[in-house]
């Protein structure tokens, strides 16, 4: 979530200092790797993350949202949509406790919310239904 952040207000330049970041701010290395193969996945991702989050919180501007729940759902969006190893349950209660943490009161309500919408789409989509 911390990359993705870094990433939203860095753009592009902030793909050069991932592996610094993560050496900072992981002992384990499989950690590292899990978290720069999401990211960098995510980086490759942001406008198609943004699209389905902007669709399930449709009275919010992704713009609006504060930058920390802007990058939380970012990060569910493309677990749940690109990572099909870990469960969206998991996806979506990490996500939740990331909001719990780092964000405001109203955010894992809110994360909880838009998550699951995306899920419901996402799902919709693969079994065919395009709802």
């Amino acid at each position: 979530m911390q990359a993705a952040c870094l990433l939203d207000v860095q753009g592009a330049a902030g793909l050069d200092v991932l592996n610094r970041f993560f050496k900072e701010n992981a002992e384990d290395d499989m950690v590292r790797q899990l978290a720069d193969k999401w990211t960098r996945g995510l980086w490759g991702k942001f406008a198609e993350c943004d699209a389905f989050v902007s669709a399930a919180a449709a009275k919010w501007e992704m713009s609006r949202l504060n930058q920390v729940d802007r990058s939380i759902l970012r990060l569910g969006t493309y677990q749940l949509k690109y990572c099909d190893d870990i469960p969206a349950k998991v996806v979506i209660n990490e996500a939740i406790e990331l909001a719990k943490k780092y964000s405001g009161e109203s955010s894992p309500g809110f994360v909880n919310g838009v998550l699951d919408a995306i899920y419901r789409k996402i799902k919709s989509e693969a079994d065919g239904n395009n709802a």
